[in-house]
């Protein structure tokens, strides 16, 4: 397949360009220099001539707390720019992706959120992501919308790195107990991608690492088994907090599970467990 990739040099853009080369598909990575998703007219040009069979469009305004001041910034990327890749997709009879996020609901519930569940997003990113799922919805004829959560991976800068680094620095680590959500690994999340692709069985799909935890036992889990993994040795006294402490600009959905219905019902198969994905992270790390 001929495959155009959007936010090609971000942390998820990076794992799907790699994996889709790896299995011998015809790739065409654009960031930011490659093609401004913010000009109608640039994503058209780019789009048309490549011809792709697929847009898997991974590109962005991600920064959750700049959103809150800079709104404008977050819906020309999210909103504006989602809207000209489906334009420009569905001109040329591809099949697009669009990467969104668990920010699209409340967070205030205590079940997993499926696919079909009313959205509210409480904060400008998740606001302006949803903006993004309903101009596609709109405009493109083959879509699947991929609701994700707590995303890591081997570039760019996540969580679990942070941890990493904040573990053998301090003395104390204080982190969040009372936010629960599913860590998803970048490559489990290409892998699932790539499996999307090859079908056309569109709509909405909720795609996270299966099962759950607050990010106090995620980095629990991350100490324990980077030791292990790793060898590291960490001297930060890890402690449980509340949201309250660590007040911030956007507010953060305190229950953010996804429920991967639509995995289910379409025929695909699970992602596995998150812990087992933190491990071929570790791995891939030390290699």
């Amino acid at each position: 397949m001929r495959i155009l990739v959007t936010g090609a040099a971000g942390q998820l853009g990076q794992d799907v360009v790699l994996l889709l080369q790896k299995q011998g598909h015809e790739v065409m990575a654009c960031d930011r220099q490659e093609m401004d998703i913010t000009n109608l007219a640039e994503c058209q040009e780019v789009i048309g001539s490549f011809a792709p069979d697929a847009v898997i469009h991974c590109a962005a305004h991600t920064a959750v707390d700049v959103a809150e001041s800079d709104v404008d910034a977050a819906y020309l990327i999210n909103a504006v720019g989602s809207r000209n890749v489906a334009l420009a997709a569905e001109k040329a009879g591809a099949k697009l992706v669009y990467i969104s996020t668990d920010y699209v609901f409340d967070g205030m519930g205590s079940q997993p959120y499926h696919e079909y569940d009313n959205t509210d997003p409480q904060s400008i990113y998740g606001k302006s992501k949803r903006a993004g799922e309903i101009l596609v919805q709109s405009l493109s004829s083959k879509y699947f919308i991929v609701r994700t959560s707590w995303v890591y991976g081997k570039y760019g800068n996540n969580f679990v790195k942070t941890m990493l680094k904040l573990g053998q620095e301090k003395t104390l680590l204080q982190v969040v107990d009372d936010q629960k959500g599913s860590p998803t690994y970048t490559v489990d999340l290409a892998r699932f991608l790539l499996e999307l692709i090859a079908t056309e069985k569109y709509g909405v799909y909720h795609a996270s690492n299966t099962e759950a935890c607050t990010w106090y036992e995620f980095t629990q889990a991350i100490f324990a088994e980077a030791e292990d993994i790793l060898g590291l040795k960490f001297t930060a006294k890890l402690e449980p907090c509340g949201t309250d402490q660590f007040p911030r600009p956007a507010p953060r959905p305190q229950y953010s599970v996804l429920e991967h219905l639509s995995i289910r019902t379409n025929g695909f198969e699970d992602i596995r467990p998150w812990r087992e994905g933190l491990r071929d992270f570790l791995l891939e790390l030390k290699e």
